[in-house]
């Protein structure tokens, strides 16, 4: 007997991922609902590469009543609406909005991380599904943090439009395209021209001079791994379409190489490590499209620090920063709490 899954947002970027990574990974269920606003309601999407159409049903009136799971790609304001609505019916939400993830009762999960976190979903009926940079990141920390023991994290993101949804997509395309041409290419998404440029600011900025994306980094690392973690993060949006990359530099409490490191990542669960010190032997983001995995490269020693790495982290951030994420973490309540499918 599998579950009844809901996805909210279906038909966004992140909603349609999510039900490509369901079918792929042969997720356990008996009946999948693509939940979506009004304007979406009565259209058919794909359940992935299964044949299987489904057709939209409107947030509005769905009742979430008898289903398991449902797995929120809606963005705040949806699942401040109804995310509390679903898990007072009984139904589990996996929310990818960053709402609920500083709350004190919901858990902030990556699976390869801390699972073991997972338990605290029972005081609100919903756990949290990180930033699309932490989570990436955090694959890569934990097990050198395990080994070695990180004090700081000083990162800088270079981050994919797709994060900023398909409006953000649109435009790299569309001013691209006008560049050739020599037409216009106003900034209507972004705060500057993001074709053949790159733009510092994600997010709203802070009184401090950060902006909340990396304010995000900041504390959702402190919640995933651990308090003590100093970070700071620069965070950039680049003109790529799909993949996050991030330059992270680390400074550890007791010794570690670069070889211990890439010893480390090389067995480390969710990381690859493609590190080749030779002319293409790194991943770029154009390589990490449709993969599970974070990749890991260009590993070396700091010697300006004591007990300094820096490296290169790459991550499809519509799936492991995503909706990959989330799919890992609704299979993880089912082996280790729902427990229905055998």
């Amino acid at each position: 007997m599998g579950y009844r899954i809901v996805v909210v947002g279906a038909t966004g970027n992140v909603g349609r991922e999510m039900l490509n990574i369901l079918a792929e990974r042969e997720f356990p269920a008996d009946e999948i609902a693509a939940v979506a606003s009004a304007r979406s309601t009565g259209t058919e999407i794909d359940f992935g590469d299964s044949g299987k159409m489904l057709k939209v049903r409107n947030i509005e009136h769905f009742d979430f009543a008898g289903w398991d799971m449902a797995l929120f790609a809606a963005g705040s304001e949806v699942s401040k609406l109804h995310a509390p609505r679903a898990a007072a019916a009984g139904c589990t939400v996996i929310d990818n909005s960053s709402l609920y993830r500083m709350d004190p009762d919901v858990p902030l999960i990556v699976p390869e991380v801390n699972a073991e976190a997972i338990a605290g979903y029972t005081r609100k009926n919903i756990i949290a599904n990180p930033n699309c940079s932490t989570a990436q990141m955090v694959v890569a920390l934990k097990p050198l943090h395990d080994f070695a023991k990180i004090k700081r994290v000083v990162v800088a993101t270079y981050q994919s439009v797709s994060g900023a949804g398909k409006a953000g997509m649109d435009e790299l395309f569309e001013q691209s395209r006008n560049i050739f041409v020599g037409d216009s290419n106003e900034p209507v998404k972004f705060t500057k021209q993001i074709a053949f440029n790159v733009i510092p600011h994600i997010d709203d900025f802070l009184d401090d001079g950060s902006t909340k994306e990396e304010w995000k980094m900041v504390v959702e690392t402190k919640k995933i791994l651990d308090p003590k973690i100093k970070v700071t993060a620069t965070c950039v949006r680049v003109p790529v379409f799909v993949g996050h990359s991030e330059a992270i530099n680390i400074e550890f409490e007791n010794e570690i190489s670069a070889n211990d490191a890439q010893r480390i990542l090389r067995e480390a669960p969710g990381v690859m490590l493609v590190d080749k010190r030779e002319d293409g032997g790194y991943v770029t983001p154009v390589e990490c499209v449709g993969e599970y995995a974070t990749y890991v490269s260009r590993v070396r020693e700091d010697s300006t620090v004591d007990n300094g790495l820096s490296l290169w982290c790459v991550s499809d951030n519509l799936r492991k920063g995503a909706a990959l994420n989330a799919v890992q973490i609704a299979e993880l309540l089912g082996r280790k709490h729902l427990k229905k499918a055998a």
